[in-house]
Order: structure tokens, then sequence, then C-alpha cells
């Protein structure tokens, strides 16, 4: 015998199958397309953005997302359980095309049939595991969402009818296999192939050939109207992100990551800055709420949700949404709230982790530009002072200028106006050239480079704050005037490369420094040093010892640079115990966003909640590669009260006290 089954049977083939099977789908697919339609109108009341460069790379990157489930999988349990249960799905939804096309149109109009043989006896066992283990993945996602009840989970009506629905088509689905094969199939060599429709059909086989047949009609026609029915409320429901949250990873930002829009303040026609309404926001910003999946997983990373702040991601993403197709007409800000737009340290964890691709510091940054720019509002009165600080004396600690380089004279480390012919510029930051503890790095990371022959120069008072931290409270004004001007100091000397020993600075000045036509190579002096030690100018002692590591926001999320410290920890005899949170799960210090400048007034404070991870590992030394977190941490230790237990410091520290 043939094995393969008549696609039709106990249905028919003929006009009063097809006429209303086909009338049917079109209404679903005019549902679905008119309401997608309506929403795209709600979109439109964002501003243009062109997400449509380099569109070869984005198909490419969103087939990779889509169909890999990449992103998805990242958070085992739900992540992997939503991920096997979307490849069976898609298994099935395949299955179905192929019948379609076999029934329909290869066989109707040519007398071809493609399922049968062998191909048939595989495709009947691979649709039938799909279909089961897409009840097991779905049934043990529901089990989650109404059973064990993750905190922080928002459960909907929409959630319901998902779970309904898609239960209800695969469970029709295996009874409709069942019925067919209880009068066809049971006692056969088809029906082991089928093992799931088998099970059933054993059930089924004393209801007699007469029942099996009314139950398998009534059914087929259920399963059809479920099927389309689940395509018409996708625009509807919270299952619309099939379609958006795919979409979004066509419309991905391409980097570089974490990099920010620059404002052109000097365009005269410009009005108002930064977002306090939802027309000021991007179309994308609106469409981002469709993509969210409620997944939680943003919330979940966020530093200031874990340690009762008012800000939630995901809540905030939603917010927008609720504006947009509920009262447009709102005031942004207020809805938000101030002290949550604050709270937010632009660590980017809600970004990293987010598999709809949800840009959400992009909505932050607006919101602070539009309460600063236009409002001179900001987190409390030290925040202004650093402002202020900074616009007379160039940094935020308000230290004279004019000393901003003593430091390096005794380590005989000239300016570039003294000696411009240097093989590595050092753009040491604020907390290097003026804080106590961080001088210490500073003059660390020179002695290292002297050891291997590399001539440093600074800019000593010539250099200013990089801006990063005045941009990411909103002070872009600030921020551009403080860019342009080291601009054009570092091009008028012809640096050639640029080292810094602070994220903030390797990020800002290696990539929105670009926007002001520079193009000059930076490096963070980690990898800077990782290169030296490698190289073997830098020779560093193995001598034994137990440490934790902090992966600093700016170097690892925002840069993905986590193997260059561990090697120079390696290479100096360190024993890394990883804290639970660690690479690009890292929990925040609290500095970043500008909040370096802020007092940590809500909820627990960020930097303590860090140095308690670090204290459950046992080990004695906290090593970082960031001003800010050594900052922070020197601080969180003191307010753990765990000075004897604990001692924070930088990697360059570690390796000069080991060098040859």
């Amino acid at each position: 015998m043939e094995f393969t089954r008549e696609i039709y049977w106990n249905v028919g083939h003929g006009f009063t199958t097809l006429a209303p099977m086909y009338l049917l789908v079109l209404v679903a697919v005019a549902a679905f397309v008119v309401g997608f339609r309506k929403r795209i109108h709600f979109y439109r009341l964002g501003q243009p953005l062109d997400r449509t460069d380099q569109r070869g790379e984005r198909v490419k990157d969103m087939l990779k997302n889509v169909l890999l489930q990449t992103q998805v999988s990242r958070v085992e349990g739900a992540g992997t359980a939503h991920a096997l249960f979307f490849w069976s799905f898609l298994a099935l939804f395949v299955g179905t095309l192929l019948i379609v096309l076999q029934a329909d149109f290869s066989d109707l109009f040519f007398d071809i049939k493609f399922l049968k043989g062998n191909f048939y006896l595989l495709f009947s066992l691979v649709m039938d595991l799909a279909g089961l283990l897409a009840i097991l993945m779905l049934g043990g996602l529901l089990i989650r969402r109404y059973l064990v009840r993750p905190e922080g989970l928002v459960t909907k009506r929409d959630d319901a009818l998902m779970h309904g629905l898609l239960l209800a088509i695969l469970i029709t689905g295996f009874v409709i296999e069942g019925a067919r094969m209880a009068a066809t199939e049971l006692g056969t060599p088809l029906a082991g192939w089928s093992p799931v429709g088998m099970a059933v059909a054993t059930l089924l086989q004393d209801m007699g050939e007469s029942g099996q047949r009314s139950l398998h009609v009534v059914l087929w026609w259920l399963h059809l109207l479920l099927a389309l029915g689940f395509i018409a409320v996708i625009p509807y429901t919270k299952l619309r992100h099939i379609v958006t949250t795919s979409a979004n990873a066509f419309l991905a930002d391409r980097g570089p990551t974490g990099k920010l829009s620059t404002v052109n303040l000097e365009d005269e026609s410009v009005e108002k800055f930064g977002a306090n309404e939802l027309g000021d926001l991007r179309w994308k910003d609106i469409f981002d709420a469709d993509a969210c999946t409620l997944c939680k997983r943003c919330q979940d990373r966020c530093p200031a949700y874990n340690t009762g702040k008012p800000l939630s991601p995901m809540q905030l993403v939603n917010q927008i949404g609720e504006l947009a197709f509920t009262n447009p007409e709102a005031n942004l800000i207020d809805t938000i709230g101030r002290d949550a737009i604050w709270a937010c340290t632009t660590c980017r964890a809600c970004q990293d982790i987010c598999p709809a691709n949800i840009e959400h510091l992009s909505k932050i940054i607006e919101m602070r530009r539009n309460l600063v720019l236009m409002e001179g509002e900001f987190p409390g009165e030290e925040v202004m002072t650093a402002m202020e600080q900074t616009e007379v004396n160039g940094n935020p600690l308000g230290m004279g200028y004019a000393s901003r380089g003593e430091w390096a004279e005794e380590l005989g480390i000239k300016p570039l106006s003294e000696d411009a012919e240097v093989d590595v510029l050092y753009f040491v930051g604020c907390y290097a050239s003026f804080d106590k503890r961080n001088i210490a790095v500073a003059r660390s990371f020179v002695q290292l480079c002297q050891k291997a022959g590399v001539k440093l120069g600074i800019l000593g008072k010539e250099e200013k704050c990089c801006g990063e931290p005045m941009r990411k409270m909103g002070n872009e004004y600030l921020y551009q005037t403080l860019a342009m001007e080291m601009v054009e100091i570092i091009k008028g000397y012809g640096v050639k490369k640029i080292v810094t020993t602070c994220p903030h600075c390797f990020n800002t000045l290696t990539k929105d420094y670009r926007d002001f036509d520079f193009e000059i190579e930076v490096v963070p002096h980690v990898v800077f040093l990782d290169e030296l030690v490698r190289s073997g100018r830098l020779r560093i002692k193995s001598d034994g010892f137990v440490c934790t590591y902090h992966d600093s926001c700016y170097l690892g999320r925002h840069n993905n640079i986590y193997d260059a410290p561990r090697n120079l920890i390696k290479a100096a005899g360190g024993r890394i115990k990883e804290m639970a949170k660690n690479r690009d799960q890292a929990f925040c210090c609290s500095a970043g966003g500008g909040r370096i400048m802020a007092e940590e007034k809500l909820g627990e404070r960020m930097n303590i909640k860090r140095v308690q991870m670090a204290l459950e590992t046992g080990a004695g030394q906290l090593l970082s590669n960031c001003p800010f977190c050594l900052t922070m941490f020197e601080d969180g230790v003191k307010g753990a009260d765990a000075e004897d237990r604990l001692r924070p410091k930088d990697i360059a520290e570690i390796l000069v006290e080991r060098t040859a």
C-alpha cells in the first residue's frame, strides 16, 4: 500500500466545502489587515524615524532572532518553554501550508501529490510530536502564569484568551486526527507514525464509524473557525506581538550600542527640546509598546526597580502605549512620573535582555532633556550644583581646572601643550584627576604603561569633563559645549590613539563624539593593558589571590567587554569568585545615567546591594574597572559596615603590585 491519506476525508473537496472555507479565510485576513491599519494610525502620532537602512542585515538579524529565538531563549525556564512552543507551532503551521498546497493547488490543478510514501510517514510523525510538544509547553506556561504566578508578572484577559484559543486549536486538531484514524487507520502500519493520534483513536474506537464521522466533521469546522479566529484577533489582543515583536527585530537600532541621538541645538525653527507629549517621541517609541509581551524581563533586571525605586521599564513602555491608544493629549512626563524618570542609571540591563528589541533608554533621555532644557528641572539641588561647577571649572566636583594635571607631575607625565610627541593620549577623566581614591588608579595605570615602555601624554588643565553625566541627565546643551571643545583640542594635537580609565569617557569618546567628526581610536585601559601583557611588553608576576569582579555597565553591556579584565586578573594570579549577577547580568553600582551627581534618596541603595552580592562570594577584594563604580563601592562598603571584610580596587592597582 502507498503511505498517504485523503486530506479532505469525510468533509468533501467540492464547492460546498471550499467556498465557505475560503470565504472565512478572507474574513479573517480582512479583520487582520483592518486591525493593523488602525494601529498604524496611532504609531504615526510619533515623530519620523528611518529604520530601513542596511535592509539585508536587518532581514538577516530578524530571521535569526525570530526563527532561532535567540533573545527569547536567553532566560531559562519560561524562555526555553516559549522557544520550544514557537518551534513546534511553526512546524504545525508549515505542515498545514503543505496540506493546503497539495490539496488546493498541486493535486487539484496538476494531479501532483507529494505527501506520500516515506515523506508522508516522516511528515505524520513530525506533526504529531510537534503538536504534543506545543501542548506540553503551553501547559507549562499556563501553570507558571496562573498557579506559580511569578512576582511582577502582569496577567490580563488577553492571556486567558491566548492560552485558551491555542489549547483549543491544538486539542481539537488531535481529536480530529483521532476520529479519522479510528475510522480508517487503526490496525494499519500508518497508525504507528501518528502516536498521539493513535492514542486518541483508541479512545474513540468504540463510538463506531458513524459517531466518528459526525465528531470529525463537527470538530473539523470548529477547528477551522478557531484557527481563523486566531488570525483575526491578532491585531486586537496581546497576540499582536507575533507580528510586532518580529518586526521590531527588523527595526532594531543598528548601533553603536547605546549611542544617543544628537540634538541640533542651532536649528532656530525648533521650539521645544525633548519630550513631554506623546507626539514628541518617535513613532517607534509607540510601536515598542505593541511589541512588548509583558514578559517582565526588563523589570526583573532593572536595578532601580529591584531597589524600591518607582521605575519599571516594562510599565514605562506600556504607559506610553496606553497614552497613544487612549489619551494621546495627556502630559507624558506627568504620566510616567518624575521620580521614575530620574531613577534610571542607563545601565542598559532592560534593553540587553529584552526579547522584543524595545528601546527604553532613549525614551527616558528624551523626557529628561525636556525637564532640563525646557523646565530647568533636575532631580536635586546637588545635581544643579554639579552642572554649575562643570560650566565654571569643567568638572562636576567643583575643583579648580588649573590643578587638573598636578597628580601626574611626580610621574614625569607632561601635558600635550608641553610635549605632544607621545604614543598615547591618556584621557584621565574627572574622578581620576581630582578624587584622591581614583588618583591612585591613574598613577597605577601610568606606572604600568611606563613599565611597558609606552609614552603617555595628558591634556592637563586643557582637559574637561567629557560631558557624559550631563548628557545622560538630559543637559544636552552642556554636553555639546564640552564635547565640541574637547574634540577641537584633541584633534589639534594630532593624537592617533586615546586610552581611558573611565568606561563612561570611553563610551562617549568612541561613540557619541563621532557626531562631531571625531574618528580617533579610543581604548579602555583594561583592553590596552591586556594587549600589552599578551604582547610581552608588560610583564606581570602571578601572585595568587582571591577576588570577585564587577562588570561595569558601560564596559560590559554597553560595549560587550568581559574577557579582557578577567584575563588581566588571571595573569596576576587571581582566582575570581563570580557574583551571582555577572557579565551581561551584572547589577549596576548606581552611578550611571548621571546618577553619580545625585543623592540616592528612594528605596535601597544600589551600591550597598551590590556590595552585599560581593560579600556573599566570600572574596576579600572587589575588583572593578570604573572610577564611578570604585567610588560607589568605597561608599557601599562603609554603608554595609564591611570595611574589614571587603576592599574595593581597580584592576590597574592589582597589576602594578605585581609588575616584574
